[in-house]
């Protein structure tokens, strides 16, 4: 397809195979894997496909042009040549953001300073005026990557970081974010086939990204906006086509997702996030103490959560994990149970040996998700090895 472009998604570490997949499954051709990203090609369409359907993706970047740089004179001057009224026009807003990993250059600030003014001085030579910088809502988010002396300018399709889906206006101390909730959705394997229960469910954000991955509802389709919507080419009839063609596959959910938690407040958060994404009808959401709790059948149950680390919300973290191995033992056979945390002191509290270790990070603490495999009457679990870390 002659029209195909490459692009880039960027995603947290640990998460680039199920962020290919993803890609590979909408349907994006020559997907490549990164660190911490994943390039791809794709037409127009599926740019607006992949910023409304991918899960773990945070951005989607379009690179329009790559060139070696020896300095910031250098850089000034390969992006003063770059036709930038295809892109922007003189009473529009933009906004820079660089990241850099270089001997040569080593203040992001002072790249996306640099580019912006050859840019507005570009506008400034040719039309007598130049755009205005907007931080905060621009008409065009520019991407500067310089790896070593290799400059790449990329426009950012996604405008915000597609982690802000647009359902959750109440958090708590300490929300997930929510692609990290899609991604240890994915990885924990859930696909829908059994019940959920998320037993410390905070503002119900891995609930809600749970039965969006149940019900194959785009997972931003609950945001007012992307960044391609303000660019001079946007074709809204081609992007109304995709949204309809993506809510056309939405299917129908047949078990019960539960949200546990005991504080009050929380609940009220979780159920007012769990309304804004059109989910109440699939999410159950109770004032329980998961450590006084225990299954109410005998049906498969898959457990996920994110538990305290110690860190903003503060508990005795060696009493703390040790009652979620009891409540494990004791209420939850048949169960698969998922959490990630940080604190990887907490986990040899917990008196369970985990069946999965997958290395993540939340946020910069380096973090754990562990597996345990409660079966019904059987010792087994304590009885397995741990598989390798990922």
């Amino acid at each position: 397809m002659g029209d195909n472009f490459k692009m880039v998604a960027k995603t947290l570490f640990g998460f680039e195979e199920l962020l290919a997949s993803e890609l590979r499954n909408l349907g994006g051709a020559h997907v490549t894997v990164g660190v911490r990203n994943v390039s791809f090609e794709g037409d127009t369409g599926f740019m607006y496909k992949a910023n409304l359907c991918l899960r773990t993706a945070i951005k989607v970047l379009k690179p329009i042009k790559t060139f070696r740089v020896r300095n910031e004179q250098d850089l000034y001057d390969e992006v003063y040549k770059m036709p930038w009224n295809k892109y922007l026009n003189v009473t529009d807003t933009l906004a820079i953001n660089a990241t850099v990993f270089s001997e040569q250059f080593t203040h992001s600030q002072f790249i996306a300073y640099k580019t912006k003014d050859a840019i507005v001085d570009k506008f400034r030579d040719t039309e007598g005026s130049r755009p205005d910088v907007d931080l905060d809502n621009p008409h065009l988010r520019i991407n500067v990557h310089i790896q070593r002396n290799e400059c790449t300018i990329s426009l950012d399709s996604s405008g915000e970081s597609l982690h802000k889906r647009g359902y959750r206006t109440a958090t708590n101390i300490a929300p997930i974010n929510e692609v990290l909730a899609a991604g240890l959705v994915m990885l924990s394997g859930w696909d829908g086939q059994c019940d959920l229960l998320d037993p410390m469910c905070g503002s119900g954000t891995l609930a809600i990204e749970a039965a969006m991955i149940a019900c194959n509802i785009p997972a931003n389709i609950n945001r007012k906006q992307f960044g391609f919507e303000s660019w001079l080419d946007f074709d809204e009839e081609l992007y109304n086509k995709i949204e309809e063609s993506c809510l056309n596959k939405i299917r129908e959910f047949h078990h019960n997702i539960i949200c546990y938690d005991k504080a009050p407040s929380a609940i009220r958060k979780a159920e007012d996030n769990i309304e804004n994404a059109n989910l109440s009808e699939y999410i159950t959401v109770e004032q329980e103490d998961f450590f006084k709790s225990s299954k109410n059948s005998d049906r498969k149950l898959h457990i996920i959560f994110n538990p305290p680390y110690g860190e903003r919300l503060p508990v005795d973290v060696k009493e703390f994990y040790g009652q979620i191995g009891d409540a494990l033992k004791q209420g939850y056979t048949n169960t698969n149970a998922w959490f990630i945390t940080s604190n990887l002191e907490g986990l040899k509290s917990v008196g369970l040996r985990p069946s999965r270790k997958i290395k993540l990070f939340n946020g910069k603490l380096e973090s754990r998700l562990v597996k345990y495999e409660m079966y019904a009457g059987s010792k087994k679990t304590h009885k397995q090895k741990p598989l390798e870390e990922n």
